[in-house]
């Protein structure tokens, strides 16, 4: 698919540099047809990115699957989620109804938020648009932002780029951070939640030892690893979130918590000191939720999936040690 879409969007024929103003566009389609819940929350950045840019733009998610509701649930900004079903040849006429439904409606910007997503380009060919950004990556980005490759930050390093060249404002504003936009209310009762699991008053260490493939670690991994935690940290709590299979990697040691309310569960690691988890999408969602993130990484390229932002740190376990694991949390926690 690749090799046969890698052309796409090389006859779009780009607005000359004058001819459209920033204020002209109020309709913004972003194209990110995965269901995976880190890759969604992943997107959160770039829908900032172009609220910053485009005062008062609505803008609709093309995506798959439903967990882009919960995520930007309090994006106002955000006027429709398109939803791809998550098994397409189970629900070939939704399916086919979601591409058909984009042509339905004219927009003034159309962005492809992922340069390997075949489909991707292809929705962005479709769109009804006059300014559009199929998501390569020009090499002046590649050699003046050496974090260009995170997965969350180049397409806003390319709009920028793209914005520029056709002449049009782009958002003098930092890098973005992963935001599911936590109201006061919802921190609160993640509190509550979080208050009734330690029953004391001591700051809180959060850990999740699941993880998809690979990328997983093996419970002597993870048990070496809490009984470190607890010799270093007697003054935290430290508390195990599990995953939605309601398995433990430490045998349920820890006090832990079960939800599969994303947003309820973000609420309760926002009210923690630090979260500390292998590169998943659990780990995105504590970034998301603003908290302070460990990520462990021994497969997947931690320069495209780091945590960023609020001091989180990302750690190649195939290149550090437990010493350089508890300086970093140290770091964090100081």
């Amino acid at each position: 698919m690749r090799s046969i879409t890698k052309n796409i969007g090389s006859a779009y024929t780009e607005p000359k540099k004058g001819e459209i103003n920033s204020s002209e566009i109020k309709t913004v389609l972003i194209i990110r047809p995965n269901h995976r819940l880190g890759n969604q929350l992943l997107l959160t950045p770039l829908v900032q990115e172009v609220i910053n840019t485009f005062d008062g733009c609505e803008i609709d998610l093309f995506v798959k699957g439903g967990v882009a509701h919960p995520v930007f649930e309090k994006y106002s900004q955000i006027n429709k989620i398109i939803k791809l079903p998550k098994k397409p040849f189970n629900n070939l006429f939704q399916y086919a109804k979601s591409w058909i439904s984009i042509k339905k409606k004219t927009y003034d910007l159309v962005i492809n938020a992922d340069k390997n997503s075949s489909s991707g380009r292809l929705l962005t060919q479709m769109a009804k648009a006059r300014v559009k950004v199929f998501g390569d990556i020009d090499d002046s980005i590649k050699t003046t932002y050496p974090d260009h490759e995170h997965i969350s930050k180049y397409p806003i390093y390319n709009l920028r780029h793209y914005l520029a060249k056709i002449g049009l404002d782009k958002a003098n504003t930092d890098m973005p951070v992963l935001n599911i936009k936590l109201d006061d209310a919802e921190i609160e009762n993640g509190n509550a939640i979080l208050k009734d699991i330690i029953k004391n008053d001591k700051k809180t260490i959060c850990i999740y030892t699941n993880a998809t493939g690979d990328k997983c670690y093996s419970e002597d991994w993870w048990e070496t690893f809490y009984r470190r935690l607890k010799q270093e940290y007697p003054d935290y709590n430290i508390i195990e979130m599990l995953p939605i299979e309601n398995i433990s990697k430490i045998n349920f040691k820890a006090p832990h918590f079960y939800s599969k309310d994303l947003r309820e569960m973000g609420a309760i690691i926002h009210n923690t000191s630090i979260f500390i988890a292998a590169d998943n999408g659990v780990m995105h969602l504590a970034s998301a939720s603003l908290t302070p993130c460990v990520g462990f990484f021994s497969v997947t390229n931690p320069n495209i999936y780091a945590p960023y932002g609020n001091g989180s740190v990302a750690l190649h376990t195939n290149e550090t040690g437990m010493e350089d694991w508890i300086a970093a949390i140290n770091a964090i926690l100081n």
